[in-house]
């Protein structure tokens, strides 16, 4: 323990530094996968054929190591901050594009017949009822996908991101206890909490859905 203060005493800034730079790399996936995975998930749930293909792609992406996915990129892009936010999207990408997939596709047909005979048009049905209902799914994808991310952006460290994975794989190498608890801990610690906040945000907006 009194290693651990003593890092704290020292090297607060560069904690500080690193847990921000985890952060922003996790957030920027995150935000990034949303760009790419939402909109695919809606065209696969309106094409039987491109979503066949794209699920494939995606479904394929799901089962690659991070790390795998984190060192294909640097004969590609290199390394750095861009590269690891490159790979860490692919892999919140698979959650976030079934889950938007799932939740289009499982929309009871009579609540849309009755929206069209309401006189709704393609673009009012969409965000009025297709959206809301789907919505429980993509936020459940959203969840998942950004504890993930958040776990795996420690292996960033590796193609010189930093990050927590800075002190965690520090604390490998000279083979300190203190540095592995420090890195470890935070990372489970901001894992659990957006966990938690996620859910709250969740329940707040679903607040009035019964469908």
């Amino acid at each position: 323990m009194w290693a651990i203060f003593d890092y704290f005493a020292k090297y607060s800034d560069r904690y500080f530094t690193a847990m921000l730079q985890h952060i922003m790399i996790s957030l920027i996936s995150v935000f990034g996968a949303l760009v790419i995975a939402i909109p695919t998930g809606i065209l696969s749930a309106r094409n039987r054929y491109i979503g066949t293909a794209i699920t494939g792609l995606f479904s394929t992406l799901r089962i690659l190591p991070s790390l795998a996915v984190l060192l294909l990129c640097i004969p590609l892009i290199g390394t750095g901050t861009w590269p690891a936010v490159v790979a860490l999207s692919f892999l919140a990408i698979p959650p976030i594009f079934i889950n938007t997939a799932l939740g289009f596709k499982s929309i009871p047909e009579p609540i849309l017949e009755t929206a069209l005979g309401m006189g709704m048009g393609k673009r009012r049905t969409f965000f009025t009822v297709k959206l809301p209902l789907a919505l429980p799914l993509i936020l459940a994808g959203v969840k998942t996908s950004t504890i993930e991310v958040i776990a795996s952006a420690t292996l960033a460290a590796y193609i010189g991101a930093g990050g927590l994975g800075e002190i965690i794989f520090t604390g490998l190498g000279l083979m300190r206890t203190d540095l592995l608890l420090i890195g470890g801990v935070t990372v489970a610690v901001m894992s659990l909490s957006i966990g938690a906040l996620l859910g709250m945000l969740e329940k707040k907006l679903l607040k009035y859905h019964f469908i």
